[in-house]
């Protein structure tokens, strides 16, 4: 990446990414939300397909980021270049005043945002107080070399592209809004000065403004860094003979696997975000999922009721995508409504028509007609793949947006390519 100063216009180059086959474009919460803004304007779904393959392929080379403005070459399948631009509105002077001074109010906006992270409330805090970070429905303007009046599949790849990048830095975000990084922190800085500094002079400080600024906190320091690995339990290993009922083996498994579920638990906390308790039966397949001693493992298939062939597939699934991957496992539920209808949409817009699968549905599960690979459906609206192995459903990868990309996985992990759709 580099960096041009041009006073308040700063302008940065990211180098062109690598391919992303078989990778989702956003996995952020701000990255999904601008590809949303792309997906609502754009009036032609196979633009965006197009731009989807273009993206995956590799074809959008170095990205330029302005305020206003983002700007990149993209390639079409016969590699003639285009360049394409995509505009979004700057924030005022009086907009951005706005929101620094609501920044500096939380400290907890300010840490986020020197972690490189976008809090969901910093959002929510600038739209109450009349500024839109985010692009919403119709922000992102296209303009390209090819004379499209719309997003055409080079807008459509640089928007892509575009999420890649925003997941690594939202100060790309907050550039096109009209703030380089450097300025943005100073002007933080100096705000949080301003509010935090202690009058001089021997009369000391106002008890009523002492009061009244007491709510406004210094920034929190920074959070302890995470062990390198889980601590090791003390050995049970001595010469007193255990009590009556206890294993030892037993215990010693228990307790390293308490130590990793630490481990994982105080990762997730320092990045903010934290699963929900497992259910008994949820924690037998985590506990299984460490590799446990022989009899240990057979004591768990036996108390999660799911036999060994079914604890494997349910340790294979938690190993995928935790509880949320056990429960599209477990789970076949009926799709209906909006649900079904964003499915259908999305089945639709995958492949082209002469690609397209033949699919059977039942329920949230959509199985390839003469081929042993299916897709899945999760109730939050993402993709599972999986394969037919020993005459059992078997999760074949990682959850995916796009429903072409997952049953890529479900074909390779089957080993039959003719359950793929020409092209993938």
């Amino acid at each position: 990446m580099t960096r041009h100063d041009e006073g308040e216009d700063r302008e940065r180059t990211f180098a062109a990414l690598p391919p992303a086959r078989g990778k989702g474009f956003a996995q952020t919460w701000w990255g999904q939300a601008w590809l949303k803004a792309l997906e609502d304007t754009a009036l032609d779904s196979a633009q965006l397909k197009t731009g989807r393959r273009l993206a995956r392929a590799g074809a959008v080379g170095a990205v330029s980021v302005r305020p206003g403005r983002l700007t990149a070459v993209v390639q079409d399948r016969d590699r003639t270049p285009h360049r394409a631009d995509v505009l979004l509105a700057e924030l005022t002077a009086e907009q951005w005043d706005r929101l620094l001074d609501m920044t500096v109010e939380r400290a907890g906006h300010v840490a986020a945002l020197l972690d490189r992270e976008m809090p969901p409330h910093l959002v929510e805090d600038a739209a109450a107080a009349g500024v839109e970070l985010l692009p919403g429905l119709g922000d992102l303007e296209p303009e390209c070399g090819c004379e499209a009046w719309d997003h055409c599949g080079h807008t459509a790849a640089l928007c892509y592209q575009v999420a890649r990048l925003l997941d690594q830095d939202p100060f790309v975000l907050l550039l096109m809004r009209g703030r380089d990084e450097a300025t943005l922190l100073g002007d933080l800085q100096s705000r949080s000065g301003a509010s935090t500094a202690e009058p001089s002079g021997p009369e000391g400080v106002d008890a009523a403004e002492a009061y009244a600024a007491g709510d406004i906190l210094p920034p929190l320091p920074a959070l302890p860094e995470l062990p390198g690995e889980p601590g090791l339990p003390p050995s049970l290993d001595t010469g007193t003979p255990p009590a009556a009922g206890i294993d030892p083996a037993a215990l010693e498994f228990l307790a390293a696997r308490t130590a990793v579920q630490a481990h994982r638990l105080l990762a997730e906390a320092l990045r903010g975000s934290c699963d929900t308790e497992p259910t008994v039966a949820q924690d037998a397949v985590r506990l299984a999922a460490g590799d446990p001693p022989g009899e240990v493992a057979d004591r768990l298939a036996d108390g999660s009721g799911r036999g060994r062939e079914g604890l494997a597939a349910a340790v294979r699934a938690w190993r995928l995508g935790g509880s949320d991957a056990l429960s599209v496992l477990d789970e076949e539920w009926r799709v209906e409504g909006e649900a079904l209808a964003r499915a259908r949409a999305a089945l639709e817009s995958a492949w082209d028509a002469d690609e397209r699968p033949e699919l059977r549905a039942r329920g949230n599960r959509w199985t390839v007609v003469g081929a042993p690979v299916q897709l899945r459906l999760g109730r939050d609206g993402r993709w599972w793949p999986y394969h037919r192995e020993r005459g059992r459903w078997m999760p074949s990868g990682g959850a995916a947006q796009d429903p072409a990309t997952a049953l890529t996985s479900a074909g390779l992990a089957a080993g039959d390519d003719s359950a793929l759709p020409s092209g993938q």
